[in-house]
C-alpha cells in the first residue's frame, strides 16, 4: 500500500470520524450538496430521541414532591442561562463580565444540552442577519414549522460552528477547548441530578425520592421541556402574536411565550433592537432574565447592561396590530 493510500485509510477510519464527530472537529462532516446538507445527521438525532424516550422513565422511578421542585427548578435556572448567558451575552453582547466570569457562564450554558456558546451565538447571528428569508437557518416561513422548531440544528449542515460569525468569541482559547467538549458538562449535569437523589434518598427518606428518580424528572424530563420552550421561539414566535414594531421579520411578541420563556417572548421586541439587555421594553412586559441581571449586576458580576435607546420606543406604532398565524 502506497503512503498516500495508507495515510487516506487512516482519515477515513470510523474511529477518527467518530472522534472528530464528539469533538465538534468540522471534518467530521462533509457535504457534498444543499441536499446533502438538509439530511439528517443521525447521530446527533438518535441522542436527541433518545432524552424524550428516557422521559418514560417516570414510569418505573415514580413521581414525588422533591422530584417535581427538582425538575422545576432546573428548568428555570437552565433557562436562565440559555436567555441570560447564550442569548443576551454571547448572541449579542448585551452586557459585560470579566473573563473567569465569561467562561461561567460559558460552562454553565452548556448544562442546557444546547451545544456549546459559540455554535448557539453563530448561529444566532446567521439568524438575526437573515431572519425569515430562505437562508434563515431556522425560519418558519420557509421549511416550516417542525424545520424551524426542532429538525434544523439536526441536519449535516448545521454541525459545524459558523466560525464567521462568531470573530470576536474565537480568540478565547478556553471557549474553543469548551467548544469541542460542548456535551461534558451536560452530562456531568446529569450525573449531579442522580447524585443530588441518592443523597436526599437515604439523608431524608421522607421525601420518597432516590437517584434514578431525580435524574428523570429533574435531568431529562426538565431538559425536554427546556428544549422545546426555547425552541418555541424560533417557530411559535415568528408565526403567533403581536407586532408593535415594523421589523423585516416575521417576530412577534407573545405573552405566553415569555412566561414560559423568562422573558424571550418579546421576540418583536427584541428583532427591533437585540443588543439590548433587556427585552421586555415596557414596564408591563414581564422579563425574568433582565430581573436576575439586574441582581448579578448589583452584587457585581456583570456590569453595563444595554439599555433600550429612547429613539427605539418611539418607533412604536400607535396601535398594536394583531398578526394571524401563516
Amino acid at each position: 500500500m502506497s503512503k498516500t493510500s495508507a495515510a487516506a485509510s487512516i482519515d477515513d477510519s470510523p474511529w477518527l470520524r467518530a472522534w472528530r464527530w464528539l469533538v465538534n472537529d468540522p471534518r467530521a462532516m462533509t457535504i457534498s450538496s444543499e441536499a446533502d446538507g438538509l439530511r439528517m445527521d443521525w447521530m446527533r438525532t438518535v441522542p436527541f430521541i433518545a432524552l424524550h424516550l428516557a422521559c418514560l422513565g417516570a414510569v418505573f422511578t415514580g413521581v414525588s414532591p422533591a422530584a417535581v421542585a427538582a425538575a422545576v427548578g432546573s428548568y428555570l435556572l437552565r433557562m436562565f442561562f440559555i436567555t441570560a448567558f447564550y442569548h443576551r451575552y454571547f448572541g449579542h453582547r448585551a452586557f459585560r463580565v470579566s473573563r473567569p466570569m465569561q467562561f461561567v457562564m460559558a460552562v454553565l450554558g452548556c448544562t442546557a444540552g444546547q451545544r456549546g456558546p459559540l455554535w448557539w451565538a453563530g448561529h444566532h447571528r446567521e439568524h438575526h442577519a437573515t431572519a425569515d428569508t430562505a437562508a434563515d437557518p431556522h425560519s418558519p416561513s420557509h421549511r416550516g414549522m417542525w424545520f424551524s422548531h426542532t429538525l434544523w440544528f439536526l441536519t449535516r449542515k448545521s454541525f459545524a460552528l459558523p466560525e464567521q460569525r462568531v470573530k470576536d468569541w474565537l480568540r478565547y482559547p478556553e471557549l474553543r477547548a469548551l467548544e469541542r467538549v460542548d456535551w461534558l458538562p451536560f452530562v456531568l449535569y446529569g450525573a449531579g441530578c442522580y447524585a443530588l437523589g441518592a443523597w436526599l434518598g437515604g439523608a431524608h427518606p421522607e421525601l420518597g425520592t432516590s437517584g434514578p428518580q431525580v435524574l428523570v424528572w429533574a435531568f431529562f424530563v426538565s431538559t425536554v421541556f427546556l428544549y422545546h420552550a426555547t425552541y418555541s421561539i424560533n417557530s411559535l414566535a415568528h408565526r403567533f402574536g403581536t407586532r408593535r414594531f415594523r421589523t423585516r421579520d416575521d417576530s412577534r411578541n407573545n405573552l405566553w411565550l415569555a412566561l414560559l420563556t423568562l422573558g424571550e417572548g418579546w421576540h418583536n421586541n427584541h428583532h427591533r433592537f437585540p443588543a439590548a439587555a433587556r427585552q421586555g421594553f415596557y414596564w408591563w412586559e414581564l422579563d425574568i432574565s433582565y430581573l436576575v441581571l439586574r441582581v448579578l449586576a448589583a452584587v457585581g458580576l456583570v456590569s453595563g447592561l444595554r439599555a433600550v435607546p429612547g429613539h427605539v420606543l418611539e418607533d412604536a406604532g400607535t396601535e398594536t396590530t394583531e398578526i394571524k398565524p401563516v
